[in-house]
Order: C-alpha cells, then sequence, then structure tokens
C-alpha cells in the first residue's frame, strides 16, 4: 500500500479523536481501511506460501492452505 494512504489512514484516524468525520471522510476511512487490510492479506499469505513444516524425520511439508475465505 502506498505511503500517502497510509498517512490518509492516520490522518483521518487523528481527526476522528477530535471532532466528528463527514459522511464523506467515513466513507474514505472504511475504504482506505479495507484496502489496507486487503494489501496485508496479500503480503501475508505471499509469505505463509514460502512456510515449510519439518517433522521430526527432517521432511519437509509445504503448509496447507485452507480455502475458506472470511
Amino acid at each position: 500500500m502506498e505511503k500517502a494512504k497510509i498517512e490518509r489512514i492516520n490522518f483521518l484516524a487523528r481527526q476522528s479523536r477530535i471532532r466528528e468525520l463527514t459522511p464523506e471522510e467515513k466513507q474514505e476511512q472504511t475504504e482506505l481501511r479495507n484496502e489496507y487490510r486487503a494489501s496485508f492479506r496479500r503480503g501475508l499469505m505471499s509469505e505463509l506460501d514460502r512456510v515449510y513444516i519439518v517433522d521430526e524425520n527432517g521432511k519437509e511439508e509445504k503448509l496447507i492452505k485452507d480455502n475458506k475465505e472470511k
């Protein structure tokens, strides 16, 4: 995710502590947060795709991906 978008998320979070956000700002905040979460999940899944479990015999097994999306 772009640095500018993360800064905007943080700005809106700070503003929400000071004052009530406008409906447009709330919508923007929700969209940015959802984009951030999706980006985080993609990065985490990419990292987990490279993880192997080593059993007691030294055999490497790839993690099994559960296709259940939440």
